[in-house]
């Protein structure tokens, strides 16, 4: 199983939010819907500005 470690942001320049998941599609689609309240969801932190693919998840953190 790969590991991901990914970035959102609100606009370009704003504020950034640093994740690492081993689901990506999965992970941002909570941040998008709100799932879980939290940083992403006080700051409007909702579209994906970075990720990097690494071979596992202990890689990726």
């Amino acid at each position: 199983m790969s590991g991901v470690v990914y970035m959102m942001s609100d606009k370009p320049r704003g504020v950034i939010y640093t994740g690492a998941t081993s689901d990506l599609q999965g992970r941002v689609w909570e941040h998008r819907s709100e799932v879980m309240k939290g940083f992403t969801s006080r700051y409007n932190a909702k579209l994906l500005v970075w990720f990097e693919q690494h071979p596992n998840i202990v890689l990726a953190i």
